[in-house]
């Protein structure tokens, strides 16, 4: 039995191992997955950010529209009570508080949104302290509601005028 000088693999006993390099490529699936969940989180957390008050909005066949200042919202609850974004407000209360939020800004934009049950002479009132203030932009916010089937044209009443 004789003894080699080599070790396994036929190397030298003076020769080094080459050195393998590190990986310079970067392992896209952890990044997909933690990007994935970020996703989920944002889209289930999102409507959770808008508005406090809770509020059953009517449901209307009209699109959203596209904002580009933040709005002031205006919340009406059932019982009649007003909401500037989360806090409660008086009527008397309404004009200054959100002349001073807007800055005087009287183009800024303010959402209206009334429980489906709420007094509508509640929201006139709202609506029209926030007009007399010198606001130009209300908007209503409404809920989108599924298109519902027309109604033959047989079945409305047709009023008609004549000119005299």
């Amino acid at each position: 039995m004789a003894l080699s000088a080599q070790g396994p693999g036929g190397r030298g006993r003076g020769r080094r191992r080459a050195r393998r390099r590190p990986l310079s490529e970067i392992n896209v699936t952890p990044l997909v997955d933690v990007m994935l969940v970020l996703l989920i989180i944002f889209m289930v957390a999102a409507p959770l950010l808008t508005v406090a008050v809770p509020l059953e909005l009517p449901k209307t066949d009209a699109g959203s529209v596209e904002q580009i200042e933040e709005p002031i919202t205006v919340s009406i609850q059932r019982s009649g009570t007003i909401y500037v974004d989360e806090d409660p407000a008086t009527l008397d209360q309404l004009g200054p508080r959100i002349t001073a939020m807007a800055s005087n800004n009287m183009e800024r934009p303010i959402f209206v949104r009334g429980d489906a049950q709420a007094p509508y002479g509640t929201v006139a009132e709202v609506m029209g302290r926030l007009s007399a203030t010198g606001f130009t932009r209300l908007n209503l916010v409404t809920d989108s509601a599924a298109p519902q089937a027309a109604v033959p044209a047989a079945e409305v009443p047709v009023e008609t005028a004549e000119a005299q």
